[in-house]
């Protein structure tokens, strides 16, 4: 049977140099015996799994509110995409996959209902009170508001995988850095596969939803250089194929075209900049795991034409604006009457502040469950 001191000789062997070791970790926050059969970080895979802010992911947006149709992703679906990209990444580069694993499973676990907007509004209804982010939110999931276990509240994961949610940068992902989790140092470059994955996986597949919502269509998507490219790489291999799976394998392809890219370009950044072990990643100011020039360029016209014809449809706003609505709408009703929060959360004023209690209450709900709780709180012919 292989045991965790097999698995960790197993990953001396096998991991880069500058991989992160899980005889390596620098621990949890509270120190508990470690498991016989798992690494550190398979262990907190697993916690991440069974825990109740995971399992909500399945009911919040990605850029579809759940009712709009059952085909869209959701902030479930997109992170386990996230997780078997990052995994595909990790092992051709010899890198930690359980710990990538990991924090690609946990790195959305903060984000409230409604997607985007839903992470904008309250921001904006707590800026003078602490703020909200999606990633420090995270963090306290997994360190102070899952309880499961007697000794101790979250999840008491390892000081790399809550440096991974806390370091998580993408273009939506921009979060303060915490004292105790080094912002002087780069994260390692598990956490920077992650980035690198997460948009991937949201690029592409934002794409597949809008193609399947009418929102766009291939005629638009012509112009763009990436998809010219899956295109005539798919009419290639063959010339005749049903509109479902010719679409399906467009998406294939693009994705393909940029992990060979960004496994080249990373593999130079490496190799140019001399890493020879953790501790150069470390000191490493820029990011290591990253497109090349060309792709970059490519992404940008991707992403520019993403933001102007599917995140700025009239459909999309109008999910958007009704979501602000139904949360401002909300916090207010429960900052005006606590007494309307469950017990359970009501019992945490005194040790977070009403604010901060009805801010998580809400980051924690999916969009189901807000949009019921609104109907209960605001129809009255709703029983409550």
């Amino acid at each position: 049977m292989l045991t965790r001191k097999d698995i960790e000789e197993k990953e001396s062997k096998l991991l880069a140099p500058y991989a992160m070791r899980s005889k390596d970790t620098k621990g949890r926050r509270y120190p508990e015996a470690q498991p016989k059969y798992r690494s550190c970080y398979q262990r907190d895979r697993d916690r991440v799994i069974h825990s109740a802010a995971f399992r909500k992911l399945e009911y919040k947006t990605q850029v579809f509110v759940n009712h709009e149709g059952d085909y869209y992703r959701t902030r479930l679906t997109h992170t386990l995409e996230v997780s078997q990209i990052a995994r595909s990444i990790a092992r051709v580069m010899t890198l930690n996959e359980d710990l990538v694993e990991s924090i690609a499973l946990s790195h959305d676990i903060g984000h409230p209902p409604f997607g985007h907007a839903g992470e904008e509004t309250l921001g904006h209804l707590m800026k003078d009170r602490g703020g909200f982010d999606h990633n420090l939110q995270g963090l306290r999931v997994v360190d102070e508001l899952e309880q499961r276990y007697p000794k101790f509240s979250g999840l008491n994961l390892t000081w790399e995988v809550r440096e991974g949610i806390n370091k998580h940068t993408t273009m939506f992902d921009k979060a303060d850095r915490l004292v105790e989790l080094e912002p002087e140092f780069s994260p390692t470059l598990e956490t920077q596969v992650v980035d690198a994955a997460d948009e991937i996986a949201y690029d592409n597949h934002d794409i597949d939803d809008g193609l399947t919502s009418g929102l766009i269509d291939e005629k638009q998507l012509s112009r763009l250089e990436l998809w010219r490219a899956a295109r005539l790489e798919v009419k290639k291999r063959s010339s005749s194929l049903p509109d479902k799976i010719r679409r399906y394998q467009i998406i294939r392809s693009l994705i393909d075209q940029q992990i060979k890219d960004l496994l080249k370009a990373s593999e130079k950044n490496i190799r140019e900049k001399d890493i020879k072990k953790l501790s150069d990643v470390k000191k490493c100011p820029e990011k290591l795991i990253s497109f090349s020039g060309d792709m970059k360029a490519k992404r940008s016209e991707f992403r520019v034409f993403l933001m102007k014809n599917l995140y700025s449809n009239f459909r999309v706003i109008r999910m958007s604006d009704k979501a602000r609505r139904f949360i401002t709408e909300l916090f207010n009703v429960y900052l005006e009457k606590p007494e309307q929060l469950p017990p359970s959360d009501q019992g945490k004023i005194k040790k977070y502040g009403i604010h901060r209690v009805v801010c998580d209450y809400i980051a924690g709900m999916t969009d189901r469950y807000a949009l019921n709780e609104y109907k209960k709180l605001f129809d009255p012919y709703e029983r409550v």
